[in-house]
């Protein structure tokens, strides 16, 4: 019993710590079904030195929050995985409050969820959902996990490979960039916006488009980061 309190108390420890919170949000974004995510690539997504991460997955592991094996990666436990999906949660119901009732711009809105969601309560962020009737999506078109943690996965298409001259709708806008978030949206791109791919360029070219009836040409990058689903 004394080993496993102190386990708990580990535990409660180390969710409190924002660096600790980023590093299981990352893995949950990185980790697709059974592979191990490795040193390197979530160094490299935290902008984190190698032997930080060790420590830190180490210290996750003790936990139980975290399976890692030295030159094997590493995966989130069942625990891990709950407490990612919670911060996620927390991070897009931020998201959606930011723009739906505070006005900020799409792209305004990940770095203030970004402190936000260390420092709020779970009480807070339940009154959140409840203000905005348990939304489904983040104003990106992200899947918001439930109170319980589940989440939806949608099949959705890059704008990159629809078909010419088939009607779609944008369902969800993906880019770290803020200017290019505001590109997007400066060229009618929003959730649920009409749109058809009129022509499209050999080689990562220009793609053509309509968007609500207006046309407009933006390069491959751009089209990358919309997704698309039918009508």
């Amino acid at each position: 019993a004394g080993v496993r309190n102190c386990l708990m108390a580990d535990r409660a420890d180390i969710t409190r710590s924002e660096s600790a919170q980023n590093f299981l949000k990352a893995m949950f974004a990185l980790q697709q079904g059974d592979l191990r995510v490795t040193t390197n690539t979530l160094a490299e997504t935290l902008n984190m030195k190698a032997p930080s991460i060790t420590d830190m997955a180490q210290r996750l592991t003790e936990a139980g929050l975290l399976d890692y094996q030295k030159y094997q990666g590493m995966t989130l436990t069942e625990a891990g995985r709950a407490l990612a999906l919670k911060i996620i949660r927390r991070h897009r119901l931020i998201e959606l409050y930011l723009v739906n009732e505070l006005g900020y711009a799409l792209h305004e809105v990940h770095d203030e969820a970004e402190n936000l969601e260390h420092a709020v309560s779970d009480r807070f962020v339940e009154a959140l959902a409840a203000r905005l009737d348990d939304p489904a999506t983040d104003p990106h078109g992200d899947p918001i996990p439930t109170a319980s943690g589940d989440i939806e996965q949608r099949e959705l298409d890059r704008l990159t490979d629809w078909p010419i001259r088939q009607i779609a709708v944008v369902a969800r806008i993906k880019s770290g960039n803020q200017a290019m978030l505001q590109y997007i949206l400066d060229r009618g791109f929003y959730l649920e916006a009409r749109v058809q791919v009129l022509d499209r360029e050999p080689f990562d070219g220009p793609i053509t488009t309509q968007v609500n009836g207006a046309t407009h040409i933006i390069g491959h990058q751009v089209a990358d980061c919309i997704f698309v689903e039918p009508e």
